[in-house]
């Protein structure tokens, strides 16, 4: 698949020498989604997501990023091109999305969804790019990023 467009994903972060020490509460938002960042390295990262209502917003991939998504809470699905359902997750489930795989979440159950995230990066890439398949909203609207 052609992505539609490109954008320069973040990147894991600096090389840590030490351990990094981090304790997750449910945030307090306004927004339909929160990001709240627990630790970040050169080689991974890991966030929890909590969404009030809907999620990725798009068809993409990351073509140096393999992430691993977990639920603590609520229930997600995640679709993959055409929309065809990869799988629909509730507590304590997880999913293994590889790098280059194109994917969109939405959160389906009746309370909020709370998503760990965790992403390895491939440091042999040149690049850690987004790719959209189809077009992204603003997320500086809906998205709050705490950490």
């Amino acid at each position: 698949m052609q992505p539609l467009n490109t954008e320069p994903a973040r990147s894991a972060g600096q090389r840590m020498h030490e351990t990094t020490v981090f304790k997750y509460a449910t945030p307090e938002t306004e927004k339909p989604k929160t990001i709240v960042r627990l630790c970040r390295s050169d080689l991974l990262y890991a966030s929890v997501q909590v969404l009030k209502e809907g999620g990725e917003n798009n068809l993409h991939a990351h073509n140096a990023q393999n992430g691993f998504w977990f639920v603590l809470s609520g229930r997600v699905r995640f679709y993959g091109q055409g929309d065809v359902l990869i799988a629909e997750l509730g507590p304590h489930e997880g999913i293994h999305v590889p790098r280059g795989f194109y994917y969109w979440f939405e959160s389906c159950g009746d309370v909020p969804l709370e998503l760990l995230q965790v992403e390895a990066v491939d440091l042999t890439a040149k690049e850690n790019l987004r790719l959209n398949a189809t077009q992204r909203t603003d997320p500086a609207k809906q998205v709050q990023h705490i950490g």
